[in-house]
């Protein structure tokens, strides 16, 4: 199975890299990514300024995490003087540099750490809505490096599509879609206090919570701009959420805040899931799912929903749930065809699919 996927000159092995964040700050966790078998690695964001960031920081549920880091606790310097070097004698992939924030971060940190990318990656989490003054940053980074350029793009910007035209006419190659949902808060009721935050209270939260946000931004801005790459980040935990993301419209995918909950190994299980899983969809390689047509297959009529007898275990979950009322335990699950809406939810709550419903 090919998983090759291949945007601006980058040629990656197969579509999974790290998202920036704590499991790529340094040397050590660079290499572990190589080795875990990513496609590409992606630094922490580097910037001028070393962070102040409360301690602890990290909180991790279900499916979510929420960060109260910035960027790299390390210095510039740290970066050019050994981190990056070290990385350089074992680097056999496109390593792509993350940067934030401002223009005048830009003047300094390109020409420095350019000799060491193949890529970089921007965020733009600081900077505000401002699109005049991500095209101003823009153009300084490409005044400084012939290197491919990918604006990460936060869910507060209001426009993806406007963010993504304005970021090609000066000068970037594609956007990183989406950085971490914010600004959120966690509370601790006992002790009546927030936590894992600075002194503003907020933090940022990331995880399989926020991945149906990031597959439309990601849908929204290939529409708008089919000639950029877009790299899809947010929520990724499986293969069948790396395919998701490229149908949607990605070349390449990132991900950190799974592996944070479920543990490091995670990137090189989806990598070996991968094959398997496009198999199992009909796809001979990674670029057929990226050169795919995403359909929407809009229907207003729906038949009443039909109860599979011999699946069903009586828990009334589909009872509870229905937002219509339409749906009674009598001696099986019954359906009032009345007040059946057709809406679809008991379909997916079902535990054991005893429940379908057959579209026109």
């Amino acid at each position: 199975m090919n998983l090759k996927t291949t945007f601006d000159g980058l040629i990656l092995d197969n579509p999974l890299m790290p998202a920036s964040g704590p499991l790529v700050g340094d040397t050590e966790k660079l290499i572990f990514m190589k080795e875990a078998g990513c496609g590409a690695v992606v630094t922490k964001t580097i910037s001028t300024k070393e962070p102040h960031i409360p301690k602890p920081c990290i909180y991790g549920d279900r499916d979510f995490v929420m960060n109260s880091e910035l960027w790299s606790e390390h210095s510039k310097e740290r970066w050019v003087n050994e981190f990056l070097p070290e990385y350089q004698k074992v680097k056999d992939r496109p390593l792509i540099v993350s940067v934030g924030y401002t223009k005048e971060d830009m003047d300094i940190l390109i020409p420095l750490l350019d000799p060491f990318a193949d890529a970089f990656e921007v965020s733009t989490h600081y900077v505000g809505t401002d699109l005049s003054v991500i095209a101003n940053t823009v153009k300084t980074i490409r005044s400084h490096t012939v290197k491919p350029i990918y604006m990460k793009i936060s869910p507060h910007i209001p426009n993806p599509a406007q963010f993504a035209r304005v970021i090609k006419e000066n000068g970037a190659n594609g956007i990183v879609a989406i950085n971490s949902l914010g600004p959120t808060m966690k509370i601790d009721i006992a002790s009546r206090s927030i936590l894992y935050a600075p002194e503003s209270g907020f933090v940022w939260t990331s995880g399989p919570v926020i991945k149906h946000l990031a597959l439309a931004t990601v849908y929204t801005i290939k529409r708008a701009e089919p000639s950029l790459t877009v790299i899809g980040v947010g929520g990724i935990q499986s293969a069948d959420d790396v395919i998701e993301f490229l149908l949607a419209g990605a070349s390449g995918v990132q991900m950190l805040s799974a592996a944070l909950l479920k543990g490091k190994q995670l990137y090189r299980k989806i990598i070996e899931d991968l094959p398997k899983k496009l198999d199992k969809y009909g796809f001979s390689s990674v670029q057929e799912v990226i050169d795919s047509t995403l359909s929407n297959q809009v229907r207003y009529e729906r038949h009443v929903p039909e109860l599979i007898e011999d699946k069903c275990i009586k828990c009334d979950l589909c009872v509870k749930v229905c937002p219509y009322f339409a749906i009674s335990m009598q001696d099986v699950i019954t359906f009032d065809a009345d007040k059946c809406f057709q809406c679809g939810l008991c379909v997916v709550k079902c535990p054991t699919g005893a429940i379908k419903m057959e579209m026109e």
